[in-house]
């Protein structure tokens, strides 16, 4: 089950009550919450009325945009039907408070909980697929104003030259190596590049744009894909890579737990052996994901690929942010990434998505 900690009293955020007022969910109190891991601050319990509520606290510059994207991800759930892709549903927000309340699903283990414990069957790829599919199926048009247009922040080629002053100072020493990898890499830096003008000129519907195994949720037998904060008009491939990247990112990091890093051969035997081990619920992804979208554009595997080994170096990139050194499972992560991105071509079959058109 998902791990839960004591969240910020209620009692020093009454604006947390006065939305869940104005939308006639009664009141929380202290002694009936508790709180997700994650990002953005959160509260989950039940209500004086007895309604099962998750409410969220978004954090950043970027809340209202991202409150409005988390409005437009519902209402495409809304337009799918909300049969194969659930999300729960959105009960309410306030851009002027960054608060968020959605129905909570109570003992609902996430996607990577259930993959660590080897439970994230082929089975559950393949709904996984489906629901991305029918995200990707869904009529723009009908989004309308509800879709935002702007471009993901990363890959940012712009970042292969230099990272930003204010983002430097506040960087843990395994961001500072990371970084350092990343700019004495021209190669790397190259393919950053080429997948971005791939991504420029490929079709374009409603992506998710941040799909990790833990944005899913298996509740009473039923799959949802949560937080759509990032939810946009994109390049599918984006979502499609990122959930064959995440599954490789989740059965590398049992390497955190070497003490010496691995040399290259080690990480090339390591990243076969898993790579081979995941890549029946990568296929059955692809078949889930090809079955609800339909027919895909020729070169759609080929830019997932890509944007898998992307997934592998954010991945590391986020772990490099909790620590001060860059472990072993991290680098394994960015050297089997950069793989992917120097020549996706060769790898399409090899991370279930067939051969390449």
């Amino acid at each position: 089950m998902p791990t839960t900690f004591t969240p910020t009293s209620i009692e020093v955020s009454p604006e947390i009550n006065q939305v869940l007022g104005s939308l006639n969910l009664g009141e929380l109190k202290d002694c009936d919450v508790t709180a997700f891991g994650g990002r953005n601050e959160n509260w989950a319990g039940i209500t004086s009325t007895g309604s099962p509520v998750f409410v969220k606290r978004v954090r950043g510059e970027l809340a209202r945009q991202q409150i409005r994207r988390s409005v437009g991800f519902d209402e495409a759930v809304g337009l799918a039907g909300r049969t194969e892709l659930l999300s729960p549903r959105l009960l309410g927000h306030d851009e002027e408070a960054r608060l968020v309340v959605t129905d909570l699903l109570r003992e609902a283990p996430n996607g990577a909980e259930l993959f660590v414990e080897g439970r994230f069957d082929e089975d559950l790829a393949h709904r996984a697929g489906r629901a991305v599919g029918l995200l990707h199926a869904t009529d723009a048009d009908s989004l309308r104003d509800r879709l935002d247009t702007t471009e993901p922040w990363l890959p940012n080629p712009a970042l292969n030259e230099a990272v930003p002053l204010r983002a430097y100072l506040h960087f843990t020493m395994a961001e500072v190596t990371f970084w350092r990898i990343i700019h004495a890499d021209p190669v790397l830096c190259e393919a950053v590049e080429r997948l971005g003008e791939r991504e420029r000129t490929a079709p374009r519907c409603p992506v998710h744009c941040d799909i990790r195994l833990d944005q899913f949720l298996l509740h009473e037998g039923r799959l949802y894909l949560i937080d759509g904060e990032e939810f946009r008009l994109a390049d599918p491939a984006r979502d499609v890579g990122a959930f064959i990247g995440d599954c490789l990112h989740h059965a590398l990091r049992t390497l955190s737990a070497c003490d010496e890093e691995p040399s290259h051969d080690a990480l090339v035997e390591r990243g076969t052996r898993e790579l081979t081990r995941t890549r029946p619920a990568l296929s059955a992804f692809w078949a889930g994901y090809r079955s609800a979208y339909g027919e895909v554009d020729p070169e759609l595997a080929v830019r997932a690929v890509a944007f898998a080994g992307w997934q592998l170096i954010d991945r590391a990139l986020a772990l490099a942010g909790m620590a001060s050194r860059l472990g072993a499972s991290a680098r394994a992560a960015m050297g089997i990434g950069r793989t992917a991105l120097l020549a996706p071509e060769r790898y399409v079959a090899a991370m279930g998505l067939g051969r390449p058109a």
